[in-house]
Parts: structure tokens; C-alpha cells; sequence
């Protein structure tokens, strides 16, 4: 690998985010080519049963990817359970606490604004048709949830979960929106012997980044076409987070630019737009 791909690989891939107990912050704009974008796990159990932190000037969403907890903040209560979500208003104070065990990832957006507390239950999400919904074709057939979406008010931050059917592709036709919206994903769900390859590439003959990619792992899209697949007999499943550069403006899921080769359906979106 060239220096010039090891160095960018160093601020776009991170490895193995789902180890570590109590709360870990792993993607900030300070350590990566993220803007405005970070991402923490906080994974909870009885040996250390709770976390309390301040959200600062950032604009928080969690999503309970296992267990159950419950989630203080501004004077209420919440309780989780998988796939539950919330968005947290910027200068808040956030208190978590379980009695078995938890385990949540955090994203994180810098915003001027102040938007509303609001939980996601995940029995409403499944609902709605815009919120989850299946798509793609055979070999890229996929199923997307957006847990913080059109639902809920906020500046920057968009955030969700795909899981593919064995073998397919996601994220596909390739597409990009580095214009209005920076991308992380983070994989999820995917036991060993499972992996992936996801490529971020603006160079149509020859990626820029093509990386396999286990349980944990975070990879970055700050521009760039970026799809993946999951090997013969497996998922691929990961949650999006991605983070608006114009404040509420851009603030858009599903506006993308499809690859010119393959633009030739759609994006497999259309329904979050309906």
C-alpha cells in the first residue's frame, strides 16, 4: 500500500469499535476527515453499570444496538431496548444506567441550533414505510432503517442501520452527496466468520479505498462513491450516521448522486421520499 493510501486509510478506518466496556469515543473531527461527524460506543454491563457525560455543543443520537438500559436526560426517563433511539439537544446532561447490560452507539454532530428531545421507538419505526422499508435488486436486495430521520428535528445529524441479504451489495447503484453530507458507517451484527469489502472511491477505474471490514469496524465516506459487499453466505450490516455541512439546509437523506455507469433505476431510496 502506497504511503499516500496509508495515511488516508489512518483517518478513515477504524478497527474493532465493539470491545472496549463503559463509554469510548473513537471518531472525532480532530482525529479523522470527518467535518462535523463523531462517533462513541458506550457498552455497559454490571461490572460498570452506568455512564453520565455532557454533550457540550454537540447534537447527540443513540441507538441500543443490544440489552436494555434506561436513558436520563432534561428531567425524563427512557427506557431501551434494541434498536430504540433518541435525539438529545445540544447542552444536555446525559445519565445511563443498566441492570444487566447495554450496548449503544453514540453519533455526534457541532450545531448552533437547539432541537427537540425526542425518543424513537423502533415498534414505530417498523410502521412507517419511509422509515423501513426493502429494496434493491437480486444481488443487492437490502433492508434499510432510518432511525433519525424526517421523524425527528435536528441540525446535522441523520442516522440509521442496513442489513443485506447473504452475499449482496449495499449502497448500491454507487452513490455519492459529499456536496451536502459527510458518511460514516459502522459494522454491526456480523459474527465471526463474517466480513465484508466496502471501497470509497471518487476514481471509477481504480478505488481510492477498498477495505475488508469485520464486527466493530468504522470506515468514513467524506467523498466519494461507496459501496460494499458481504461474502457468499453472510450479511453485511451496518449503521449510517451521516452529518449535514449546512446546518438544517443540507440536512437531506436520499438526495444522491448515482455513479453515471450504473445509473440506470434509481438510487433504492425513493421510498424515504415518498
Amino acid at each position: 500500500m502506497s504511503t499516500q493510501a496509508t495515511s488516508l486509510a489512518e483517518k478513515m478506518v477504524f478497527r474493532k469499535t465493539h470491545q472496549k466496556v463503559g463509554r469510548n469515543l473513537f471518531v472525532t473531527p480532530a482525529n479523522s476527515t470527518n467535518r462535523h461527524l463523531s462517533y462513541a460506543r458506550i457498552i455497559l454491563n454490571q461490572t460498570t453499570p452506568s455512564v453520565s457525560f455532557d454533550n457540550g455543543s454537540r447534537e447527540t443520537g443513540l441507538i441500543c444496538l443490544s440489552g436494555s438500559a434506561v436513558l436520563s436526560v432534561a428531567g425524563a426517563s427512557f427506557s431501551f431496548g434494541q434498536y430504540d433511539s433518541i435525539y438529545i439537544p445540544r447542552d444536555s446532561r446525559i445519565d445511563i444506567t443498566t441492570t444487566a447490560s447495554v450496548d449503544f452507539a453514540e453519533f455526534s454532530c457541532d450545531v448552533e441550533g437547539r432541537y427537540p428531545l425526542q425518543f424513537v421507538a423502533y415498534a414505530e419505526i417498523s410502521k412507517d414505510p419511509k422509515l423501513k422499508f426493502s429494496t434493491g435488486k437480486p444481488g443487492q436486495s437490502r433492508h434499510l432503517n432510518i432511525c433519525l430521520g424526517n421523524n425527528v428535528q435536528a441540525g446535522r445529524l441523520l442516522a440509521g442501520f442496513t442489513i443485506s441479504e447473504p452475499g449482496n451489495w449495499t449502497s448500491w447503484p454507487p452513490h455519492e452527496h459529499a456536496k451536502m453530507l459527510e458518511e460514516m458507517y459502522v459494522y454491526i451484527n456480523m459474527p465471526a466468520p463474517a466480513y465484508g469489502l466496502q471501497l470509497v472511491y471518487k476514481d471509477t477505474d481504480y478505488p481510492e479505498l477498498v477495505v475488508p471490514v469485520r464486527e466493530g469496524d468504522a470506515v468514513l465516506m467524506p467523498a466519494g462513491y461507496h459501496p460494499n459487499v458481504a461474502v457468499p453466505g453472510h450479511n453485511i450490516a451496518f449503521l449510517w450516521a451521516m452529518g449535514a455541512h449546512r446546518e438544517k439546509e443540507d440536512r437531506q437523506f436520499g438526495v444522491v448522486n448515482i455513479q453515471p455507469d450504473f445509473n440506470q433505476g434509481g438510487s433504492g431510496l425513493e421510498a424515504s421520499r415518498k
